[in-house]
This record gives structure tokens, C-alpha cells and sequence, in this order.
């Protein structure tokens, strides 16, 4: 009479051929069962539970929609590429630096009523009340701050490279709303910089901006010159 295994029996029986695998750790069934119970709850622990405590979050003063300011249905601006639509607002000075987040002034050239909003917007009205009307700075968040030990010339990359700003920046032009501000408790760093993947994966060039990044895109781009230590470390 021929012998019935159990689904259990099977199982064992799986785990005793793994373990000849040259490929595999010789562990048995209950190994196995040791090893899974303690990975599972370390990659919660360490992907999902961990950054929540790393990061802390904060929104913006205000919101703002770059969908809006760059569409030439609500907002006219002398431009034929999307680069110069972006630099009509982040633009750079005479002397080659880049002005970065605009000031108030530049805010204030199609904004210039406290008392007449563009439109019915109630983040609008807000920014007229708390900053227009007061003639006082937007204490934006910045995303892409880099450390003080860095730098970063943005004419070398947009003029002289020709790259385009969704290239490092995503498709902020197309963003309807700001993304919450996440400042790494550590470093003090923003998370678009230290990276959006506590794992390290990237699935998009914007997604981390550390130095390794920096390196692996001049590479790419045939100037690997340009990752000589002391082109960005001043």
C-alpha cells in the first residue's frame, strides 16, 4: 500500500533537496523559518517603519501651482521653450549666478494689488494678505538646497549643457500643488537630496542628489573630467 504524504511532508521534502543547491546556505526547514522571521520584520523595520522616523514633514507658507503660471491660458509669458518658461521666474543674473526660488519683487510684477486677486484662488489671497500687503519675503522650504561645501552652477548645466530642468527637477511645470517638505532628522537635509528611496533605488535621475549621482551622470554625459573633487568642492 502505497504511503500518503502530507502537505507538511512535501514541504520537508522541498527544503531537504534546497539544501544540496551549492547556490543556496545549507539550512534546514527550521532555519529557513528562523531566517524569514527575523528578515521580514527588519525590512519593515528598516524600509517602512524607519524613514517615517527619519523624516520629518512640514508644508509649505503657501501653495503654489506651477500648472497655472505656465499655462498661456492664465499667465502670458515670452517664451518659446519650457526651459525659458522656467526662466522667466528662476532666472540668472548678469553675472552668470542663479537667483534660485524668486523674491518677493518678482512675485510682485504681476502681483502688485494686495486688494485685487488674479483670481479666485484662495491661496492666492492669502499670499496678497500675508506678503504682498506686508512687503515681506516667502519663507520658502527648499528642496534642492545642497550643503554649504557644494557647488553647484546652474548656467554650466542648463546654458553651456543644454539640459533641460525636468531633467534634475521632474515635471514640476506640470505640478498643481507643492509636495510636503521632509527634512532628514540626521543630516538636516532635505529628502530630494539624501534620496526619496531609503533603499537607494532610483527610477528617476531626480530621485537623490548626492555626490555618487553627480558622478554617475557626468560619466553618462562623456565629461568625466568634471568629477575632479575640487569642480564642485570650493
Amino acid at each position: 500500500m502505497k504511503e500518503k504524504r502530507g502537505p507538511w511532508r512535501f514541504v520537508q521534502e522541498f527544503f531537504e533537496q534546497e539544501r544540496k543547491l551549492p547556490f543556496l546556505p545549507p539550512f534546514s526547514l527550521e532555519g529557513w523559518l528562523f531566517f524569514l522571521a527575523g528578515l521580514i520584520p527588519s525590512l519593515i523595520i528598516g524600509w517602512i517603519i524607519y524613514p517615517m522616523a527619519l523624516y520629518s514633514e512640514q508644508k509649505q507658507p503657501i501653495n503654489f501651482s506651477h500648472a497655472i503660471h505656465t499655462n498661456p491660458e492664465f499667465v502670458e509669458i515670452e517664451a518659446e521653450t519650457e526651459v525659458e518658461k522656467c526662466l522667466y521666474c528662476h532666472s540668472f543674473r548678469e553675472d552668470g549666478t542663479f537667483t534660485g526660488i524668486p523674491k518677493l519683487e518678482k512675485c510682485m510684477e504681476c502681483h502688485d494689488d494686495p486688494e485685487s486677486p488674479l483670481g479666485s484662488n484662495p491661496e492666492e489671497k492669502k499670499f496678497l494678505k500675508l506678503y504682498v500687503a506686508q512687503e515681506k519675503e516667502i519663507p520658502w522650504l527648499s528642496y534642492f538646497r545642497q550643503p554649504d561645501c557644494v557647488y553647484f552652477s546652474h548656467i554650466a548645466h542648463v546654458k553651456m549643457g543644454k539640459i533641460s530642468c525636468r531633467r534634475c527637477h521632474g515635471d514640476h511645470g506640470k505640478s498643481h500643488d507643492l509636495p510636503v517638505y521632509q527634512r532628514n532628522r540626521l543630516t538636516g537635509y532635505s529628502k530630494y537630496i539624501w534620496g526619496r528611496n531609503i533603499a537607494g533605488w532610483k527610477f528617476h535621475p531626480w530621485d537623490s542628489m548626492k555626490m555618487d549621482d553627480c558622478a554617475e551622470c557626468h560619466k553618462k554625459m562623456g565629461h568625466e573630467e568634471n568629477n575632479a573633487c575640487f569642480v564642485c568642492h570650493k
